[in-house]
């Protein structure tokens, strides 16, 4: 799979503070990409770097196999930033229109991308509102077809779900698949790890503007297992001990299970079956997004008070 986005060995520092601490990591095209990190871990500044509102102190940007210059790439580039950036007084027609001939599209061109886009997401009768009078949602809707328009090759998307309903959060959630599906790549950056989990194949933690985890959202889970399933009955029996496992919670015809060294699911499975039980359901039990986050955040903070402890 071909490389879009590269970023090596990336600073960028404010005075004292390292806002990104050299970051390095690669976005594959036609990807769903998940920029992650707590608030001040250094995700905005990446993302100003990406897009070139600021420079980088060191490093390197590559973008489509050459360096990345602000000025001729703008266009291959949309991004969503979580601060609204519409003009208020300003009608939606006519500001779309004007969004899009500002990425290069002629005004033809643009009336065309307008209609298409404000017909997809059951905005038509928005056309002569002003901004200053759409909810946060109906504002977050107008920013998305402002952002994608153009068709970029690379869409930067910041909390783009924010003052969204579930209904209309479902509608941006298809096009964003529909535009990964057509070869767009998406960098997604949100707070929200169950929409994580749901839509990014592949995830990069940053805390303390420091890398600390990359990998896809799969390999990530299976690497912070705790070897524990769930298994339910038809009916309650009455559960042996067994050396493959320690019991964690009974619950009627329910248990947790966590398998011990040495052995494997299925050793649960077999015991299950020789006490001729009827099995429901068995499923092993995988940490959530939230879960690595909250544990790896946590323990990079406390590593660090540590070290400022011992070096005060």
């Amino acid at each position: 799979m071909q490389t879009i986005l590269e970023l090596k060995n990336l600073k960028k520092h404010y005075d004292t503070q390292k806002a990104v601490d050299d970051i390095s990591f690669s976005i594959n095209e036609g990807s769903i990409f998940g920029l992650l990190g707590p608030n001040g871990a250094g995700k905005t500044t990446l993302l100003r770097m990406i897009t070139g509102i600021f420079y980088p102190d060191s490093g390197n940007i590559i973008l489509d196999g050459s360096p990345f210059n602000p000025v001729e790439d703008v266009a291959k580039i949309g991004y969503m930033p979580e601060e609204r950036g519409l003009y208020k007084k300003m009608k939606i027609g006519e500001q779309a229109l004007y969004l899009a001939q500002l990425k290069g599209l002629s005004k033809h061109d643009a009336m065309q991308k307008v209609k298409h886009w404000f017909s997809r997401l059951e905005m038509e009768s928005w056309w002569n509102k002003k901004v200053e009078d759409l909810s946060k949602g109906m504002s977050q809707k107008l920013q998305f077809v402002t952002t994608v328009l153009h068709e970029p090759r690379l869409i930067i998307l910041d909390e783009p779900f924010s003052g969204l309903d579930p209904v209309n959060a479902n509608l941006i959630k298809d096009e964003i698949y529909n535009l990964s599906k057509r070869g767009c790549t998406i960098i997604f950056s949100t707070h929200r790890m169950e929409q994580v989990e749901e839509i990014c194949d592949h995830i990069v933690l940053v805390n303390l503007g420091k890398k600390i985890l990359d990998g896809t959202v799969y390999d990530v889970k299976q690497q912070f297992k705790e070897h524990k399933f769930h298994i339910a009955l038809e009916e309650a029996i009455q559960l042996a001990g067994h050396p493959a496992f320690e019991v964690l919670e009974a619950k009627d015809k329910e248990w947790t299970l966590k398998i011990n060294e040495g052995y494997k699911g299925n050793d649960i499975l077999r015991h299950f079956i020789d006490q001729q039980a009827s099995i429901v359901s068995y499923q092993e039990i995988l940490p959530s997004l939230n879960d690595i986050f909250i544990q790896l955040v946590e323990g990079t903070h406390a590593t660090a008070r540590a070290f400022q402890s011992t070096n005060a």
